[in-house]
């Protein structure tokens, strides 16, 4: 068995393998915690869930740093294994187009593969997470570049904390596009602006691109899958799946 392990800057999360099959995933909030506390909380949650503690190997991929040595510690003390790092040190079969590589995002690279591999053509993901991004992949497996835009949840904070009178709201989508009030009002305006801004940027890198396959993920991607018409596939454990294929790209 697999475990992977998603490191992002809201939530942390597992997904364990069985060969080819993702047979359990559970997620966590991200907040700093000791190697202890992580260690207890790993436990658990197999415990918990009556999951299988033969675990042959383990694969992280981390944008938050003073995290990721805590994780792989804690791994060590349960499965006895090492946790393999998606960094400049991993084989991921994604030839990256970035200025500087190092720049990227290691979960931007681990989507890339892992929408390629479905696709097998240029892609586009939107991984709709704390921030919202757009990452672009040739049909040669290459990563070009992508966009990054504020997530939905941070725009509606964003929103509360700069405006003196405006209270703090749920994410909903709304009835109609004119509110009656100022709560409808400011759903209305963060969840159609957030439609309008994913939507527009997909038309633009269209333009850019020779007939990609839109790749939805992420956390709030259910909220929009809807009211979106540029998707080909929502995938909401893309970033498992890539982690899976570095992994066998390595052993």
């Amino acid at each position: 068995m697999l475990l992977t392990i998603d490191v992002g800057n809201t939530t942390t999360g597992f997904g364990i393998f069985e060969g080819k099959t993702l047979v359990h995933t559970f997620r966590i909030s991200t907040i700093n915690r000791t190697d202890d506390e992580i260690t207890v909380l790993l436990y658990d949650l197999f415990k918990i869930n009556s999951l299988s503690f033969n675990i042959e190997g383990a694969i992280i991929s981390s944008v938050v740093p003073y995290l990721t040595q805590k994780i792989i510690s804690a791994i060590k003390k349960i499965f006895k294994v090492q946790t393999k790092e998606v960094g400049s040190g991993l084989k991921t079969g994604v030839k990256i187009l970035y200025d500087n590589p190092k720049e990227v995002g290691a979960d931007r690279i681990v989507n890339a593969l892992a929408a390629y591999e479905k696709c097998g053509q240029s892609t586009i993901v939107v991984d709709f997470g704390t921030a919202t991004t757009f990452d672009c992949v040739s049909s040669k497996c290459e990563y070009l570049g992508g966009v990054i835009a504020p997530g939905v949840n941070i725009s509606m904070e964003c929103l509360r904390e700069h405006t003196a009178k405006l209270p703090k709201i749920s994410l909903e989508k709304p009835m109609h596009l004119i509110g009656k009030n100022t709560i409808e009002s400011m759903r209305s305006g963060i969840y159609f602006g957030y439609v309008e801004m994913v939507e527009g940027i997909i038309d633009r890198l269209k333009l850019e691109m020779k007939n990609p396959t839109v790749v939805f993920t992420g956390g709030d991607a259910e909220m929009f899958i809807k009211e979106i018409k540029h998707i080909d596939y929502f995938e909401p454990n893309l970033t498992f799946y890539g982690l899976e294929s570095i992994y066998c790209k390595n052993v």
